[in-house]
């Protein structure tokens, strides 16, 4: 799914090339549409963004959030699958796009979900979307002390704990996996069995690592924010290669149809699972 380093890529992009456009023409594509998309404010999505000005793009954790001339907000979420796309009216639609909004100049921004799981919403009160209020902090707003003082209460496997909104906003399992290789920790182990020298690793790389990842996202994107460079990752997805680090084997783990890759020789001191 996308996690913080696309979209704060694809939110420094639309406010770029769609913030200050007026919205001519709203369209929902069915089915798509009627799985993703719900109209919160019972006003209509076609008719309360028709005519809208695109005044700012933001975002949170993994949301985006979409402010107008009026009211009324957009928040998506697109999960495992949504994307969005810069494109022209001439340009051929992906076959899950769920909305179109058309520009004077007769460019598009569309949303696209190849498997239907994303949620998109169009609310007058965020706090009305799934998930929103409960996530923690940006992961560059929280200090290193904060950081020791939110582990505290955690006491499952730090994979987990990493990828709980609640827990800090915006990561995801792919670059929990990230995060965890580079700072050398095995990411079935507890919470409570990382020593202190393990928890300030852990801190520094979740800050170099996203922060890294953000440039090398933008610079292989650029304005194309439908893909998901990942091409740079050095664990994630790459079972049965080479460690940029050691040159051991890449360890490949799938459960709850999360998959996890990680160095059992960088990494090492997890419970062990099997290849």
């Amino acid at each position: 799914m996308p996690e913080l380093p696309e979209l704060e890529v694809v939110r420094d992009v639309l406010n770029t090339r769609v913030v200050g456009k007026k919205i001519t023409r709203v369209e929902l594509l069915q089915p798509t549409a009627a799985i993703v998309v719900r109209d919160v404010t019972g006003r209509g999505f076609v008719e309360t963004l028709t005519a809208a000005k695109i005044e700012n793009v933001a975002r949170r954790g993994k949301f985006l959030l979409f402010d107008f001339d009026h009211a009324a907000k957009l928040v998506i979420n697109p999960k495992l699958t949504g994307r969005l796309q810069l494109a022209t009216t001439q340009d051929k639609r992906y076959k899950k796009t769920a909305f179109v909004f058309t520009f004077a100049d007769e460019t598009e921004l569309r949303y696209f979900d190849d498997k239907a799981m994303g949620q998109v919403y169009l609310t007058d009160d965020i706090k009305r979307v799934p998930d929103f209020a409960e996530m923690g902090p940006e992961p560059f707003d929280i200090s290193r002390e904060q950081f020791r003082e939110r582990l505290k209460p955690f006491r499952g496997e730090i994979k987990g704990v990493l990828t709980r909104g609640e827990f800090l906003a915006g990561i995801g399992n792919a670059y929990a996996d990230e995060i965890l290789w580079r700072a050398q920790v095995h990411p079935y182990r507890k919470r409570t069995q990382l020593t202190a020298e393990e928890i300030e690793r852990l801190y520094d790389a979740i800050q170099t690592t996203l922060r890294e990842s953000i440039e090398l996202v933008r610079a292989a994107m650029g304005e194309n924010i439908h893909l998901k460079p990942r091409d740079f990752f050095q664990v994630h997805m790459r079972a049965g290669k080479a460690c940029p680090r050691c040159g051991s084997t890449i360890s490949e783990i799938t459960a709850q149809q999360r998959i996890t890759n990680f160095c059992r020789t960088c990494q090492a001191g997890g419970l062990i699972r099997g290849m």
